[in-house]
């Protein structure tokens, strides 16, 4: 009963991490009158505030020492904070540039791009399946490029930094929020000087477009962060191939919202390039649950066959003698 409750609840976590991180581009909208620069910096700026804010409800801090003695780890960190910028602002100019259904692509090509870097970069050997499945993906990007007359730089863009960040994540080896944390600590200082220098030309607007725009741009901080909590308390009770599942939710929205909310255009070529990438996803998903299946089968029988065998050698030596009972 606690196995299932704890999955129920793991699954409420996953299902508002990505539904929030899908819902993001409502958000990025209601502030497209403002540059994108000056939105990325406030959401830079507000977000430590909150960070420090659970760090201190969950009172967590002793990483951070830790982290500051190791100069290679901080470093790596340096290196997640300016990924994560990239593909934070790229996201931010392509609601406001409606091309919300291209970063919907990046964000389902972004899983193949992750097994492409395991390949190169970690030497990881990949199944005939998986092979299948970088293979359309490949050919959904040269489609699209003919189709288009050019290069689909805005999806693989923020797949790859995406993709980057992941990479380096796995090296840190901090968890969500304290990665979180320590990355929006190096994104501070840069934000608060860019928005100053806005403020001082006199380009700043977040004190001029109204209550509700301050508000919306202060509570950028809370938007980031609260899919990100969720993730965390998703990611401790649900088995990784849940988790890659429901991460599908997320561009899936974006591309319900680029259709139905934002009327951004679906010409046939743009169809066939989401087709392929759609085609490769599902073999990726197949192949994940079938893998992820056929290792559970071998635990059972593994467990079994132990059993089995502890039977077996009890049967064999017998009890052992009680010793209050001395031989005749």
């Amino acid at each position: 009963m606690g196995s299932r409750s704890t999955q129920r609840t793991g699954l409420l976590f996953g299902f508002g991490a990505y539904g929030m991180w899908g819902l993001l581009p409502l958000y990025w909208h209601a502030l497209q009158d403002t540059g994108a620069g000056e939105v990325l910096s406030h959401r830079m700026v507000w977000s430590l505030p909150t960070a420090l804010l659970v760090l201190a409800l969950l009172r967590r801090w002793s990483w951070v020492p830790a982290l500051i003695r190791q100069p290679k780890k901080l470093g790596l960190v340096v290196l997640a904070a300016m990924t994560i910028t990239v593909n934070w602002g790229l996201f931010i100019w392509s609601v406001s540039a409606d091309r919300v259904l291209e970063s919907s692509l990046g964000y389902f090509i972004n899983p193949l791009v992750s097994i492409a870097f395991g390949v190169l970069l970690l030497r990881e050997r990949l199944r005939t399946a998986q092979w299948v499945a970088v293979g359309i993906g490949a050919l959904a990007v040269v489609v699209m490029t003919f189709a288009y007359g050019k290069l689909p730089w805005l999806s693989l863009c923020l797949a790859l930094s995406f993709a980057t960040y992941g990479l380096i994540k796995k090296h840190v080896k901090l968890d969500g929020v304290e990665g979180f944390s320590a990355e929006t600590a190096i994104q501070f200082l840069p934000a608060l000087g860019f928005l100053c220098y806005l403020w001082a030309r006199g380009d700043s607007t977040f004190t001029t477009d109204g209550v509700g725009h301050t508000l919306l741009l202060v509570f950028s901080g809370l938007a980031t962060a609260l899919p990100l909590i969720f993730f965390g308390g998703a990611a401790v009770r649900l088995p990784l191939s849940t988790i890659g599942l429901l991460q599908y939710m997320a561009p899936a929205f974006m591309f319900i919202l680029g259709l139905t909310v934002f009327h951004e255009e679906m010409p046939p070529e743009r169809w066939a390039g989401f087709g392929l990438v759609w085609a490769a996803l599902c073999i990726l998903t197949w192949d994940a649950l079938r893998t992820a299946r056929k290792g559970r089968a071998a635990l059972r029988e593994a467990a079994v066959q132990a059993a089995a065998k502890s039977g077996q050698e009890t049967a064999t030596t017998g009890p052992e003698p009680s010793p209050d009972r001395q031989p005749s």
